[in-house]
């Protein structure tokens, strides 16, 4: 009795298990469930484009089962030709619903790239309200950490920690940058995820439209605390959020340079915190990477490599203090392999260069004597000649 009860439990197991599957794919539904405009123009794309291609996929499975149907083996009725190779309508129908399709995905695609492109500010902010062309956008700087958010509010001189306000039907612009690692930026119920590189500034532009409380994440893997590197997006009426202004002032503390650098410190699940007052341009510091004392800024190396090049871009050359190029003097710019002659073929350092006095060579190659990598001696293939080197 046992053993005929095992395949009918084999057959149900897998339909039970359909639902499980989806609760594990840890879909939580912001994506479809949006808070700001933006969001809900992403939304109405996915539903476009998947109604798009169900015309093609739904019918296909339909006939699938017709077909099979009505020309069984035990169907009399169906008209069998084994002789048929062409059928031009049938060959239309097939080709050109398709292409109508993905003509359709195409256009769809290129006009929804170029009206929801981050950099560019919004022309509303709802499907009812006009964005006005003078109304100054909210500005907000963002700053991935390992492995938190930091929110700098530059024009209200306050700065939080994984905790995000804005107020809603009004637009924000979002410049991002990151301190060390490469990130991503994703609020799904507002907008879609932008990239923050060490070095790079990115602009997102967006709106909340619903008062609450939604989450936001990184959706990059960045390392050991990156499944906690979320923080609280609160959608504030304007009074509301004129209030929560004037509850970072009054109990925060301030980021200064000293703070920030020990913010900068790798940490997991940081709770929420405000600083009333920042120290000035310090996003614009994290962004050239030079916050620490007495370190140059991108912006001031690139002048003084361009000075060097006497202002052409293309005669460049390494600034004061980097290391010489191999074959090169310091502060000259280095000869590319395809740009040199016959004759300086091998005349390199770590080719032509003799071997250092008791350096071990191939006997123990992590020695930090073989520092000019000609001991290193690489076997050879059968049947070749070892080449002599050194």
């Amino acid at each position: 009795m046992r053993r005929e009860q095992r395949p009918l439990l084999r057959r149900i197991r897998l339909p039970l298990l359909l639902p499980l599957l989806a609760l594990a794919t840890a879909c939580s539904g912001a994506v479809l469930d949006p808070a700001g405009d933006v969001a809900l123009q992403q939304r109405n794309l996915i539903y476009i484009s998947t109604a798009l291609m169900l015309l093609i996929i739904v019918p296909v499975l339909i006939l699938t089962v017709v077909f099979a149907w009505r020309y069984r083996q035990g169907n009399k009725d169906a008209t069998y030709d084994p002789h048929f190779d062409h059928s031009t309508t049938l060959e239309l129908v097939i080709w050109s619903a398709p292409l109508l399709i993905i003509i359709a995905l195409g256009a769809l695609t290129w006009s929804s790239t170029h009206l929801l492109d981050p950099f560019r500010p919004l022309n509303r902010l709802s499907a009812t309200k006009a964005a006005v062309p003078n109304d100054k956008p909210l500005r907000v700087q963002v700053v991935s950490l390992d492995w938190k958010w930091l929110f700098i509010y530059p024009e209200l001189g306050i700065a939080t920690v994984n905790e995000l306000a804005l107020p809603i039907d009004r637009q924000v612009r979002f410049d991002m940058t990151s301190s060390n690692m490469m990130n991503t930026f994703y609020a799904p119920t507002m907008a879609g995820m932008v990239y923050t590189m060490p070095g790079m500034r990115s602009t997102l532009h967006a709106v909340l439209n619903k008062p609450g409380t939604y989450e936001g994440m990184s959706a990059n893997y960045s390392g050991a605390g990156f499944s906690y590197m979320r923080f609280a997006l609160r959608g504030l009426d304007q009074a509301g959020f004129d209030r929560w202004v004037a509850d970072v002032r009054g109990r925060g503390r301030a980021l200064s340079t000293a703070n920030y650098l020990k913010l900068e410190r790798p940490s997991e699940r940081v709770p929420a915190m405000h600083f009333a007052q920042v120290q000035p341009d310090l996003f614009r510091r994290i962004f050239e990477r030079c916050v620490a004392p007495g370190t140059p800024c991108m912006s001031e190396t690139m002048a003084r490599d361009r000075a060097a090049g006497g202002g052409n871009p293309h005669a460049m050359q390494m600034g004061e203090g980097m290391p010489a190029g191999r074959g090169s003097m310091p502060r000259s710019k280095p000869k590319g392999a395809l740009m040199k002659d016959a004759d300086e073929i091998e005349t390199v350092p770590n080719v032509s260069k003799p071997r250092q006095p008791g350096a071990p060579g191939a006997t123990d190659p992590a020695s930090s004597r073989n520092r000019d990598m000609t001991n290193l001696l690489l076997p050879t293939a059968p049947g070749t000649p070892a080449a002599a080197r050194g």
